[in-house]
């Protein structure tokens, strides 16, 4: 009978533990989400490819975040340009890590952002459909939507880097909404046989026509490089 007694307020005691860390647990507040770090725009500026220049790009970057309540940090576009003082667009991004407009992380650094590594390269970032928000937290039309919007501009290669040859790749380095072509990624990471999120193929030209007609909307990545 003792024994019986014992065990039956050993197991009271044990209840009544587990139920007060559940309390406790339950009690926690829930870790803060993280500040937007990264969005497709939501709009293109509405002039093909020609952005005025990186300094244009970053201004519309920098316009959208702060109507997102996100203007304290300084944003730049994605965007490599050509020639004598090329910039690759992945030394101008700031270190990592990204988050959406949701709190969720895109890539904790530039080298899984690109995949440097093999490894890396096997995993690969989460920027897709479902990841590649825009600022207002809304999902870019992809393969299968009307239309479809998923060309993001960038004028880079998959690593992130300028391309070196004499085509023209960034729409003269964003200056032109007429001549030349410029580098396109998938923000859905599907369709064309190319998945990739940055270099998946060229435009038809720098016309904002020319950008629709591939389907895309003239939008860009952008990052806040602080």
């Amino acid at each position: 009978m003792k024994t019986h007694t014992r065990h039956l307020v050993l197991a009271v005691l044990v209840a009544t533990a587990a139920s007060t860390a559940s309390i406790v647990i339950a009690q926690q507040p829930a870790a803060p989400a993280q500040p937007m770090s990264f969005f497709v725009t939501s709009a293109g500026k509405g002039a093909g490819a020609n952005l005025g220049g990186l300094t244009g790009a970053d201004a519309h970057c920098q316009s959208l975040a702060a109507a997102a309540g996100r203007g304290a940090a300084t944003w730049h576009a994605y965007l490599s340009t050509q020639g004598t003082g090329a910039v690759h667009a992945r030394d101008r991004i700031g270190n990592g890590p990204w988050f959406n407009q949701r709190g969720q992380r895109v890539a904790q650094n530039v080298a899984e952002l690109h995949g440097d590594t093999i490894e890396q390269a096997r995993i690969g970032n989460a920027l897709g459909k479902q990841l590649s928000l825009t600022e207002k937290g809304t999902v870019v039309n992809g393969v299968g939507d009307t239309p479809n919007q998923h060309d993001i501009l960038t004028g880079s290669q998959p690593d992130g880097r300028a391309f070196t040859d004499a085509a023209d790749h960034t729409c003269g380095n964003w200056a032109s909404g007429a001549a030349g072509t410029a580098q396109l990624g998938h923000s859905d990471k599907q369709g064309g046989g190319n998945g990739s999120w940055n270099s998946a193929h060229a435009s038809r030209g720098c016309s904002q026509e020319n950008l629709v007609s591939t389907g895309g909307a003239g939008l860009l990545y952008c990052f806040a490089v602080n």
